[in-house]
């Protein structure tokens, strides 16, 4: 019997657990190549032990028949088809793999009951929301469904929001690289300035048409420099449009790669990708053929030149050349400087950075390195110094609150300081006491001397603000005043008149700021003081 990894264990559980809780429709999230298949293969597994039914759902070919398959080799459970000719109406197996496509028809789908499956799986779960798959989902509304995709982006995990109660398990691509069952990245900025400021955004991304118009300038240097990186690798390139992928592969082979290009009209599509498999060529170029449903593990290195804003399709790009392989050390993937002006351009910070802070460090050392970046290590790098500089404007902050503190009266000091037993014991009673002090009362305070910080609210703010008022007409001494001198241990400063504690200061500037000798700071009064 198979045994699932740890992370998948745990996986398998967390979404048996959600049914069992009474959410419905939940997800599954992990980057390509940690084995969403064999999870859902276990979870489908388990379902079907009491003789129900379920139900896989994709829109690919490769999809299915990888579901198929690992059901086969894996736990020996054969599956039915429902697809063109073939359907599992009348079939005695508990599972169907169904092409969205034959499924979504009205007519075929209304021959199954709508409790035929107890168990619905979505592989690619970001397609879930079209309306051929929403119309097969609310046919079997009392199924569970399972929703499996790679880690979305914003966008995505918003929109999925919309479907699914919750999110059972979560898998993360760094973690799955610190564990050993994904390869590592390193990321290489190529010098080159391509400019698609120009080209338009279509349905949420870039015009692949006008991308391949774009691109069609660069293409030379982009093959130039791909003999300086990708020799001995193999190679994935993407590109958006099928006649910019069979130039490029042609402008590869004239500068001494071996390219070979496939697309969705290749006739001999499954022997071109054997023979590069096989290792007869290089490089292996695509029109967006490969996103997903195909897996090449000796894959060591790949080539975006289809520029995205969506997360998750970047991530299946770069997901084909993620599986570890025998003497495979990393995956290098090779970026470029497009020049837009839109700042959400997918870049390989995307794949791990939790926010823009962190993807903006992780850019910025990709593009100032000049050498291969390894993307979890830069990301552990850009964590820490986010800390450091968090914490260093924190301790400036700080240190700033600390002078101010210096420099100011603490508010019941104050109080203590000049004997006003109201001040100490104050306690607002009407709503204008209880609201924030104002912008003006805080100024007028801290023009004065007084530490707002402490000061929780207008009635106390305005009560200070009497006193200092009320305390200049009598020409007592300031704040600032009564600050300085107690720290030299003087008691009762706020009794003092304004001109005592002057002078006083004045004494102590003189003596290079010390206390007089003659003077005692603990029994000092200040008319005596000056008398003596």
């Amino acid at each position: 019997m198979f045994e699932l990894r740890p992370y998948q264990q745990e996986a398998v559980q967390a979404i048996e657990n959600e049914w069992l809780n009474g959410n419905k429709r939940t997800l599954l999230v992990c980057p390509t190549g940690t084995g969403k298949t064999q999870i859902f293969s276990s979870v489908i597994k388990d379902q079907i032990k009491d003789g129900s039914n379920a139900l896989i759902l994709a829109h690919r070919n490769e999809l299915l028949d990888q579901a198929s398959n690992r059901l086969k080799n894996t736990y020996g459970i054969e599956s039915a088809l429902e697809k063109a000719e073939s359907t599992s109406v009348g079939s005695p197996l508990s599972v169907t793999v169904a092409s969205i496509q034959s499924l979504a028809n009205p007519s075929r789908l209304k021959k199954f009951d709508k409790s035929y499956f107890k168990t619905i799986v979505v592989d690619e779960a970001h397609h879930c929301l079209a309306d051929t798959y929403q119309r097969v989902l609310n046919h079997f509304e009392e199924a569970n469904v399972l929703g499996v995709t790679a880690t979305p982006d914003k966008a995505d995990h918003k929109n999925l929001g919309e479907y699914f109660d919750s999110k059972a398990f979560e898998y993360s691509m760094p973690r799955a690289i610190r564990e050993g069952y994904l390869c590592p990245i390193k990321a290489q900025m190529i010098p080159l300035q391509l400019d698609i400021n120009n080209v338009s955004v279509s349905n949420g991304d870039y015009a692949v048409g006008e991308i391949g118009n774009a691109l069609e300038p660069y293409l030379n240097q982009i093959a130039l420099e791909m003999c300086n990186y990708c020799k001995n690798r193999k190679t994935v390139v993407f590109l958006p449009l099928v006649k910019t992928s069979q130039k490029f592969t042609e402008l590869l082979n004239v500068h001494g790669l071996r390219a070979i290009e496939v697309n969705g009209n290749s006739k001999d599509r499954e022997q071109r990708i054997k023979a590069f498999e096989n290792g007869e060529y290089d490089v292996l170029c695509n029109s967006m053929l490969l996103t997903e449903g195909w897996d090449c593990p000796s894959v060591d290195c790949i080539v975006i030149l289809r520029p995205t804003k969506v997360r998750s399709l970047y991530q299946q790009m770069v997901g084909r050349g993620m599986r570890l392989a025998p003497n495979k050390e990393y995956l290098l993937l090779l970026d470029f400087l497009w020049l837009t002006e839109r700042h959400d351009l997918c870049k390989p910070s995307g794949l791990l950075a939790k926010n823009e802070e962190e993807a903006k460090k992780i850019d910025e050392k990709i593009a100032n390195s000049g050498y291969e970046v390894d993307l979890v290590e830069a990301e552990e790098e850009a964590k820490r110094d986010i800390v450091a500089e968090r914490e260093n404007a924190l301790k400036r902050e700080l240190e700033e609150m600390r002078k101010k503190k210096r420099q100011l009266v603490d508010p019941v000091q104050y109080a203590f300081s000049i004997n006003a037993e109201d001040l100490a014991n104050y306690e607002p009673t009407f709503a204008w006491e209880m609201a924030p002090m104002s912008v003006k009362q805080k100024e007028y305070l801290e023009k004065h001397g007084i530490y707002t910080e402490e000061i929780s609210n207008a009635g106390m703010a305005s009560l200070i603000i009497d006193k200092l008022k009320n305390r200049q007409i009598e020409g007592l001494a300031t704040p600032k005043q009564i600050r300085l001198l107690e720290r030299y241990g003087f008691l009762h400063v706020g009794l003092w008149t304004f001109d005592d504690a002057s002078l006083m200061i004045t004494r102590i500037a003189n003596n290079k700021w010390f206390v007089p000798f003659e003077i005692n700071p603990k029994t000092y009064e200040p008319r005596k003081g000056i008398r003596a």
